[in-house]
């Protein structure tokens, strides 16, 4: 597993079983789309309805570059931590497999609408004494790119996960990445159009 992940657990008993079956679901989530920037799960009692039950609450929250975030949350209607709540797990799960594949797919057909000269992609890997880094498309290539092909002065400015449009060149020891442009940190809530320009900051972005 290499998506960073955060299990929470409130007014629940965490358990190894329940705890290996998270992990488990999540790695079937890294299969359909092994470049999510983070995953967390949050599983509790639902407060409000203690006497009828105490049904779970879970919540699943997975961000995939450039800036999208997906929130799926089921609820149990009763039961107890050995029935009910496994359930609800591969519910949740069911549902962010379904609407993660809904996004690669989309993710993918934008690259080929896209022309040749102009990409979308993330930052993968940033070495920053060094001055270069690679950026990682989305249909799973990794590309070099150095520090003076990011535009505006913006290598400093950027993180693992920012969303950047390109353009693609072959250099020396093969493709590599030329003006390199931030159109969306990690994190933000949507990526805005790749038709952004130049002079404006990237969406929430703070000086």
């Amino acid at each position: 597993m290499q998506v960073p992940l955060e299990i929470t657990f409130r007014d629940v008993r965490k358990t190894e079983t329940i705890e290996k079956l998270i992990r488990e679901k999540v790695a079937k989530l890294e299969k359909i789309c092994d470049y999510m920037v983070s995953c967390r799960i949050a599983v509790e009692m639902s407060q409000h309805n203690q006497q009828t039950g105490n049904p779970f609450r879970v919540r699943i929250t997975l961000r995939v570059p450039p800036g999208h975030e997906l929130v799926i949350k089921r609820e149990s209607s009763q039961g107890n931590i050995n029935g009910t709540l496994p359930q609800t797990l591969r519910e949740a799960f069911s549902a962010a497999a379904r609407q993660l594949k809904e996004l690669v797919k989309k993710q993918r057909a934008e690259v080929k609408t896209h022309p040749v000269q102009e990409q979308v992609a993330f930052v993968y890997k940033i070495l920053r004494k060094e001055g270069y880094g690679f950026i990682k498309t989305e249909d799973g290539r990794e590309i070099y790119f150095h520090r003076n092909s990011v535009l505006g002065d913006g290598f400093d400015r950027l993180e693992i996960g920012t969303g950047v449009r390109f353009v693609e060149e072959t250099g020396a020891k093969g493709p590599q990445a030329s003006t390199v442009q931030i159109v969306d940190k990690p994190g933000g809530s949507r990526m805005k159009s790749v038709e952004k320009s130049a002079a404006e900051p990237p969406l929430g972005w703070r000086e």
